[in-house]
């Protein structure tokens, strides 16, 4: 398992990413702030705050989802922000393809706030 604590934004990013193409919950929350929060772009308000919510949610995601994969268009690292232009595949069974920008804020070597933008 990779020690998160040891990396910079874009690799604690990257390893929360592989975890999640790989449906590892566990790493998958080894990336993340205890007060980890989740916005809709353009919204003042969380849809998601904190560990229990955010496993929870993802942990039901990977299984409902054996062929879940998100894959990196592109990707901007500026200071702690980490905005990648995504494609996931997979969710919740479905083979349509979904696009969208999600822009991760690291702090401390975890992940505190994920902001998503969808078409």
């Amino acid at each position: 398992m990779t020690d998160v604590q040891s990396l910079i934004p874009e690799q604690v990013v990257q390893h929360n990413l592989d975890c999640y193409n790989n449906k590892d919950i566990e790493g998958f929350m080894t990336s993340l702030s205890d007060n980890i929060e989740l916005y809709n772009f353009a919204e003042d308000k969380p849809v998601m705050v904190g560990l229990d919510a955010f496993k929870e949610f993802y942990g039901e995601l990977f299984k409902l989802s054996p062929n879940l994969h998100s894959t990196v268009v592109n990707r901007i690292v500026f200071d702690n922000k980490v905005i990648d232009h995504e494609t996931i595949i997979g969710r919740k069974g479905s083979d349509t393809a979904i696009e969208l920008v999600m822009i991760y804020e690291v702090q401390g070597k975890k992940i505190s706030r994920m902001t998503v933008l969808r078409e």
